[in-house]
């Protein structure tokens, strides 16, 4: 696979990042690179195309106004953003399958840190006991599928109570440190296990 492989070290804006993306889209049509790229943002705020207004709960917060799937959801410092630009075109011409790898990276990669987890078809995203530890959102485009996912990890869960995130309860939100203690290695066990599922994409 010929893939670019990025990790930024600061956060990242959020609207620079989608940009970037937006980049990468462009020259993957043209046959350029696929990209995969860890990363954190800022405390912000997104909507998805699915989002409504009264989901935001503090109505002082700002909402960046986003083109993914979903609703509205939180990125905040601590919670491990995995956004890639995979053309489909050399692949499987296959959404579901692409989500279901995604799923199983997720899944393994809290295996590992010994956190029984599974995925919802009717709520998208990764779950602990009836509690979301990973969101996943995804647009395609012409076959290149763009944007990706996010894990909990040690992020501040006091954020969400601004926000209804991701249609649900606040409370119905947790992560890696909420669960266990913080391992060392996450990012790369993470890699590992996504480029070995990227394989069956």
């Amino acid at each position: 696979m010929d893939i670019e492989f990025k990790i930024s070290k600061n956060p990242v804006n959020y609207k620079k990042a989608l940009q970037l993306l937006e980049k990468r889209v462009n020259s993957v049509k043209e046959g350029g690179r696929e990209l995969v790229w860890f990363l954190e943002h800022p405390t912000t705020y997104t909507a998805g195309i699915r989002s409504k207004k009264e989901e935001i709960l503090d109505k002082s917060i700002s909402i960046v106004k986003t083109n993914r799937g979903g609703k509205i959801t939180l990125h905040n410092p601590g919670q491990q953003v995995v956004y890639f630009v995979i053309n489909l075109n050399r692949r499987k011409k296959d959404i579901r399958n692409l989500v279901r790898q995604i799923e199983n990276t997720i899944i393994k990669f809290l295996k590992n840190y010994r956190i029984e987890s599974y995925a919802d078809k009717k709520d998208i995203g990764i779950w602990v006991k009836r509690r979301k530890i990973a969101a996943i959102g995804i647009r395609v485009s012409h076959w290149i599928a763009y944007h990706g996912f996010s894990i909990n990890i040690k992020n501040n869960l006091n954020d969400y109570k601004k926000i209804v995130p991701c249609g649900l309860d606040n409370r119905k939100i947790t992560s890696l440190k909420n669960e266990k203690k913080i391992p060392v290695g996450i990012k790369k066990n993470l890699k590992r296990i996504f480029f070995e599922h990227l394989s069956k994409v």
